[in-house]
Parts: structure tokens; sequence; C-alpha cells
């Protein structure tokens, strides 16, 4: 589960990360009490409007702005609130804006340059260790920096007997170039970093930039955090703050009826039982000469109502030319899912586009019998190979 920056700030500051302060508004007028409240608390007489999508790049879109008296402030967020803002992390239509950030200038003048750095904690998947990846490159794409300085990006990696270590939060301050009161605020900022990162069972917490401001204060400007689905269950309040206007409609509706779905942009629709076997089935798509339009797993209880809700959600989706149901009958017997296929067909009505069923393991053969004397417009296969070349016919 993504979180919004205004959250993820507050769930960092809770764990004792110094951050850059801010409140959401939803409209100009709101916009304009939280500068005041902002000016009240940390005297900042400048303000930045942040959109609040989930997306990185919102600068480059226009959702970033800076306004330097509360009549930019209000003019900055009605003009961004309500907008459609196009990043290089959103689709061509781009996202809604619903609400704005907003947050006190830090890039204030002083003894010294500010300096901006990039950090993240996460998974490192080939060791099984969470990890610090940081870089003194912070404000640009980690992607092009790693392409083209490679050099300038570190890793730390964490035992997860020991947590972090002292040293390694002092090497992370160091390979930063960091000295004096500047190096011993990285220190802190690591440490509460990473029990954030820990104490929220998140996946990811990327911090970008952090700002090293103009009198050696150490925070985090912007956040971005990825939360484990799974063990939601834990953090009830962390839950709460799940955005549904931020992730695809039907995505969230599938969801509603405990179906894993997430949408492609190919051309077959993909309804299957177990998510090695989606790989594999958008694996043979993809070797048809088609594109997968979705991954979808109805799980172990594929029934008629089930089913019928899964050839809903796929054919909500107008590039779908054809799809393949791929079920292999271990938990569950390939005859219920026929009969399943049958009765949702029936109920749907007339669908629009080919059906190849291919469903083998328990009772396949009388699954196969089931859909081949339905009278339906849906092709049976047995084989996998088979099922594959159907695809190939009805895409030809």
């Amino acid at each position: 589960m993504n979180l919004h920056e205004y959250q993820a700030k507050d769930i960092l500051k809770q764990s004792g990360v110094a951050i850059q302060e801010g409140y959401v508004a939803f409209n100009g007028n709101e916009a304009v009490e939280m500068a005041k409240k902002l000016n009240e608390e940390t005297g900042t007489n400048w303000w930045v409007v942040k959109a609040q999508i989930h997306a990185g790049g919102r600068g480059k879109g226009g959702g970033v702005k800076l306004a330097k008296n509360l009549d930019e402030v209000r003019t900055i967020a009605d003009s961004i609130i309500g907008m459609n803002l196009i990043t290089p992390q959103t689709s061509k239509e781009g996202k809604k804006v619903h609400k704005v950030l907003i947050a006190q200038d830090v890039y204030y003048p002083g003894d010294s340059e500010p300096k901006e750095f990039y950090m993240s904690v996460l998974l490192n998947r080939n060791t099984g260790r969470n990890m610090f990846m940081y870089s003194t490159e912070g404000g640009m794409d980690i992607e092009t920096v790693a392409e083209k300085t490679p050099h300038l990006i570190f890793t730390e990696e964490i035992d997860p007997k020991v947590g972090l270590q002292g040293y390694q939060a002092r090497r992370i301050a160091f390979n930063l170039g960091l000295s004096g009161m500047a190096f011993k605020q990285m220190v802190k900022f690591a440490f509460a970093l990473y029990k954030a990162y820990e104490t929220n069972d998140a996946s990811l917490f990327e911090i970008n930039p952090v700002l090293k401001t103009s009198d050696d204060k150490i925070i985090a400007v912007d956040a971005k955090v990825s939360l484990d689905d799974n063990a939601l269950f834990r953090h009830s309040e962390l839950a709460e703050m799940r955005d549904i206007t931020e992730e695809d409609p039907t995505e969230v509706e599938a969801g509603e009826y405990s179906l894993n779905y997430v949408k492609l942009d190919g051309n077959v629709g993909c309804m299957v039982n177990g998510a090695g076997l989606a790989m594999a089935t958008m694996d043979i798509i993809k070797l048809s000469g088609g594109d997968p339009a979705n991954f979808l797993d109805v799980g172990g209880t594929a029934n008629a109502e089930r089913v019928e809700r899964a050839f809903r959600i796929i054919l909500k989706d107008e590039n779908v030319k054809a799809i393949l149901v791929n079920i292999f009958g271990g938990i569950v017997r390939c005859d219920r899912v026929a009969q399943g296929v049958v009765d949702a067909y029936k109920s749907i009505g007339e669908i629009p586009v080919p059906i190849i069923v291919r469903l083998q393991g328990t009772n396949a053969e009388e699954a196969k019998k089931i859909i081949d004397e339905s009278g339906l417009k849906v092709e049976s296969a047995i084989l996998l190979q088979e099922a594959a070349d159907k695809v190939k016919e009805v895409l030809a």
C-alpha cells in the first residue's frame, strides 16, 4: 500500500525523523489557513505547495510550486487542486489532484549552502537483508544516477540479528561528505529512518531529497513510502490511510471480492488459479503472439460466483480481445470450475470476445465435456500448448 507524502512524513516524525513541516489542504482557503499556521509555528514566510498523488516527478509536471505570499498560496493551491497532473510516473492521462501539502520553505540562507542527498531503506532480495541505498546526488531520479554515475551510489546492508550499527550510520554520513554538526545529525537521521521502516512493516522508505540545510540540520523534504500489505493486519491505523482514489478502480473492485487482479496493457484477459500458474499463463500468451491484459488469480475456490465476478472485471478492459481461463484442478475439481464458467457465461449474457478454457487436473475430462456440450461460444483445451494455439487463432 502506497502513502501520500504528508502521511509518510507523519510516520517519519513519530519515529524521530526530522521533516519539512506541513499541513494538507483541500482548497485554496484551507491552504491559506495552513500557511498561516505554519508561519506561527515555524516562522516561515515562504511556502511550498505540493500536489498529493501517488507518483514521483510531481515538480516536473507543475505539481510543486513556491509561494512567496498568502495570495500566491491560494492561487497556486486552487490551480493545482483539480488538475490532472502528468509526471514520468503516471499514465498519459495523468492523475487528478484532490489535495495539496502546504509545507515550510527550508531552503533559507545561512552560513553554508543547502545540499540535497538521496536515501532509501528497502529489502535486498538477493541477500534477504534490509539495506540503505544512498547517494550524494539527491533531487535526481535515482535510476539516472545509477545509469550515468553508478560510483555515486552507496549501499549499507543490515544484519537482522543486530540491526543498524553505529559504525554503519557513521559510514553513511562519511560517504555523504558530511562533518561537524551535519555529520551527527545524519547519524541520528539514519537511525530514526530505519526505526520507521522496521516498526511499520514497510517495503520501502525513500527520501528524495534528504536536505542538509544552510544551518546544518538534516531533514526529510519528501517521502515515498510503500507498506507491506501482508502486514497491515498489525497496523490498523496505517490501513486507514489507504486512498482508493489513487488506485485503479477495477483493481479496487477486484479486491472487494478477494480476487488478485493487476491491470496490464495487453489484449488477452487471463483468469487463473495460483500466482505461479498465472505467470506461466502470461508467458504462453506472449509466446502465442498476444499480450496479457491482466494478472487475475481467482484462488482455490473458483466457484460460479467468483468466476462470474472475474469475467465481469476482465471485460471492463476495452482492450481485451480474448480471454484465456487456465485452471489447475488440485484443491478444486475441474468439473466444478467448468460448470462455474458455463453458469457465469449464462448469467452475464453474450460475451463479446472468444473464451478459451484450459482445465487440467482432477476431473479434467469431465470438465472438457461440460464445456463442449454447453452450446456456448467457449472453446476447451487440455494441454497448455493447445490453449496457446487457440489464443493465436482467435487473435489472427
